[in-house]
């Protein structure tokens, strides 16, 4: 049995009891969910809570700082919510300043959406508009200049397609750019093998033999793909735009795990970082890179946080 299916019994059978014993089903909760410290609880939660959002994202009152200047828009991975995806990096971009923001982009009519929870299943392109539209709110309602993009996994790709198609970056003009830094975790920026992507497949209870349940999404992110090859024709980057791209030797998704490292271009500046170059006891896979310490300390200092990265032994699972 996946850990989904076995996730998704546990919910069901916690519902059936309180419904037994009060004889109505519980209450709706907070669409506020806990900060977790590991993947596995947070997508637990979020199949229980399928549209929650994380501690700290979506305070539409809250205004950049001449600290932290531009707001952070976070973009989920495959297959995975704005909650499970950032129920520890939201809470804590927000308490170092930061105005976070995040939706559940990628919704489409694959088999994979209709579990609960599940997003970005649709085009990876589609997705990229949306983020578009995302971004534009955001700007227009915090009256900043410019947003910090951060995005695990697919999301990374997502966030790089906003830039090269819908007006995320001009490269014409790099002072006119809507977003000033890009940090991605275990993107898929070159492609990822099959085997990577049933290996993230089988996490969700989504059968890989079949393309259908997994959507456009899982075909876009395959070494070679139209979209991929789009994306990247004419260089990795964009004038005018910073690059943290951090990838982990024991991610089993985006695979091999140095196709996510990015080349600069004219104008742009990357940094490529191992996770496990000088913090080796951080063994962290594709799953939990959004709950590693250190990922998390790279990330705020990537978007210019005071902060120091810590070296912290992870596990595969938390």
């Amino acid at each position: 049995m996946s850990i989904l299916r076995r996730l998704t019994l546990g919910t069901a059978i916690a519902t059936s009891a309180a419904f037994a014993v009060t004889g109505t089903a519980t209450a709706a909760a907070d669409p506020v969910g806990p900060a977790q410290s590991g993947f596995y609880p947070a997508l637990a939660y979020s199949l229980a809570h399928p549209t929650a959002l994380p501690p700290g994202m979506n305070d539409w009152s809250c205004r950049p700082s001449a600290a932290h200047p531009n707001p952070v828009v976070l973009v989920q991975g495959t297959w995975s919510s704005r909650y499970d995806s950032f129920a520890a990096l939201a809470p804590a971009l927000a308490q170092q300043g930061f105005c976070v923001f995040g939706e559940n982009l990628g919704d489409s009519d694959a088999a994979a959406s209709q579990i609960p929870g599940v997003y970005l299943t649709g085009p990876v392109k589609d997705s990229a508009r949306e983020l578009g539209q995302e971004v534009d709110r955001v700007l227009a309602v915090t009256g900043a200049r410019k947003v910090d993009l951060v995005g695990w996994s697919q999301g990374g790709i997502v966030a790089r397609g906003y830039l090269k198609f819908f007006g995320g970056a001009d490269a014409a003009d790099p002072a006119a750019d809507k977003v000033a830094h890009v940090v991605t975790m275990g993107a898929t920026n070159h492609g990822t093998t099959l085997s990577g992507l049933a290996t993230l497949a089988k996490v969700f209870g989504i059968n890989p033999a079949l393309p259908s349940t997994m959507g456009q999404a899982a075909v876009d992110q395959e070494i070679g793909s139209t979209y991929l090859a789009e994306l990247n024709a004419g260089g990795d980057t964009l004038p005018g735009v910073d690059y943290t791209v951090i990838g982990s030797r024991y991610d089993e998704v985006s695979t091999p795990y140095q196709r996510t490292f990015l080349t600069a271009g004219a104008g742009a500046t990357v940094h490529n970082v191992t996770l496990q170059d000088g913090c080796p006891i951080d063994l962290s896979d594709h799953i939990q890179l959004p709950y590693s310490p250190r990922v998390i300390g790279l990330t705020e200092k990537a978007l210019g946080a005071n902060v120091s990265v810590p070296c912290t032994l992870r596990t595969p699972i938390g």
